[in-house]
């Protein structure tokens, strides 16, 4: 296959040390991200790739589990298979635990074949937060705490405030805040970085993003699936901690956020930290919880947990004062989406009026549309053609990224990657964001406690609202636009 990334995206050989190396996380989007940038040769067979687990695979069966997670390179082109036997050349499985310590001669071995003052180690701890104390502390005491050492963590990071800061804590104490990197996947999606260039590199988009011309944002991230076989984790963080507190506020604070001076790392959490701030605490009528009602069954016991929530978001600022963002997320919907609709207030004034009988009163919007079908619409209102005066009719300019771009686009989670090869913090949360987060979200989740989860039915958009019927406005559905 012709390499086709531009020389802005080479790196330098490097060490990928998975911990969790042989997990779900790990084997489902981990490695076959990896496994992309090895046949685009931004990797290349001077890299390593070591998976570390307590309980392991033999090589033989990993390979056979392994590529079924990588079938969509495999019925892209068929010469990948080449690529497979190349790529497994460098992945070395290791025995390894990071609380007694067993196994870390084999890593330190495996790492000294290569060793190179320059060459970036990652670590990348594909394991539950509770043991992100025990695993730095691991690889302190092993010396893998070099100046080239980089450490990547999952969300969600702790269960409240207090445990994420003990959690903080226990990582700062062995690495610097430059060589952590907090991975939200959602940042490394295409669409959501070009809401950026969208809102940025664009003077008529930035001159009309404020509360005097926006009527209301609504954020939707909808899936289709169940909590399969992650039920007991679920239960314990439901949706607030799940996917509130990381993906959704993400995505609030690159709609809110005030341009930075420049497109670098501290400015851009910096920004993002001030909409975070500036969070108007949630009143009852301001958050819905809802569970789908085979839940506590494929639990095998009663619960509270949500597994739905839709909530109304104020941010208290000059920008978006009065501007309401309508928030929701929820497991076994109708539909399969994640977007973010900007709903512009309506003309000030009707110049067509008295063609009114034929008119479509539709407002404009701006789609972004993060997954499926990544792109941008704007919808607008446009005149018929032929005779027969002024009759109208909604249209729309329509960015879809597979149409425009029919090469394959990169995963989150490789560009995510090589940011970090790279030394990029920019998509990558920091402490104190993380920190903020949950300042936010403690509340709620204590103020969810007083209210039951209603229950709603496998295959709808979830229970029937209660929020933004209140302000006059109903849901947009992704299948309605």
């Amino acid at each position: 296959m012709k390499n086709t990334i531009p020389e802005t995206a080479t790196i330098i050989p490097s060490d990928f040390i998975i911990i969790g190396g042989t997990g779900h996380l790990s084997m489902s989007k981990i490695i076959p991200a990896l496994f992309w940038r090895f046949i685009d040769k931004q990797i290349d067979q001077k890299s390593n790739i070591i998976l570390c687990d307590r309980e392991i695979k033999s090589k033989e069966n990993f390979e056979k589990l392994q590529k079924t997670f990588c079938v969509e390179a495999f019925e892209r082109d068929k010469i990948n298979q080449k690529h497979w036997e190349n790529f497994l050349k460098i992945i070395t499985i290791i025995k390894l635990d990071v609380i007694s310590g067993e196994g870390h001669l084999e890593l330190l071995e495996k790492l000294k074949e290569k060793f190179d003052p320059n060459r970036p180690i990652i670590f990348y701890l594909a394991i539950a937060s509770n043991l992100f104390g025990n695993s730095c502390k691991f690889l302190r005491d092993s010396g893998l705490n070099v100046p080239q050492s980089r450490i990547v963590i999952e969300k969600p990071i702790g269960k409240d405030k207090v445990s994420a800061e003990e959690i903080n804590n226990q990582i700062s104490e062995v690495f610097s805040e430059k060589q952590i990197y907090r991975i939200d996947h959602y940042l490394g999606k295409e669409t959501v970085q070009n809401l950026m260039a969208l809102r940025f590199a664009n003077t008529f988009f930035e001159n009309q993003w404020d509360n005097k011309n926006i009527d209301n944002v609504q954020i939707t991230v909808s899936e289709t699936a169940g909590v399969k076989d992650r039920i007991d984790y679920y239960n314990q963080y439901g949706a607030i901690r799940d996917m509130l507190q990381n993906h959704l506020l993400q995505l609030i604070c690159l709609v809110a956020m005030e341009p930075p001076s420049y497109y670098e790392a501290d400015q851009m959490r910096d920004e993002k930290l001030r909409v975070l701030k500036a969070l108007k605490p949630l009143d009852q009528n301001e958050i819905q919880t809802g569970q789908y009602r085979s839940f506590s069954d494929e639990l095998g016991k009663n619960s509270n947990t949500e597994t739905f929530v839709a909530l109304k978001v104020m941010i208290n600022n000059w920008r978006w004062a009065g501007v309401p963002f309508y928030i929701r997320t929820g497991k076994k919907l109708s539909t399969r989406a994640s977007e973010i609709i900007i709903t512009f207030r309506p003309k000030p004034h009707d110049i067509f009026s008295k063609f009114k009988h034929d008119n479509i009163e539709s407002p404009n919007r701006l789609i972004i549309r993060v997954q499926p079908e990544e792109g941008l619409k704007l919808k607008l209102t446009s005149k018929a053609p032929g005779p027969g005066g002024m009759r109208f009719f909604p249209s729309e300019l329509n960015l879809s990224f597979g149409d425009t771009f029919p090469d394959r686009l990169p995963d989150a989670y490789e560009r995510l990657l090589m940011d970090v090869v790279r030394g990029n913090q920019t998509l990558f949360m920091r402490s104190d964001e993380v920190l903020a987060a949950w300042d936010y979200i403690d509340p709620i989740v204590k103020l969810v406690k007083k209210q039951d989860p209603q229950l709603y039915r496998t295959g709808t958009m979830g229970p029937e609202d209660k929020i933004l019927m209140l302000d006059g406005r109903q849901w947009l559905d992704p299948k309605d636009e």
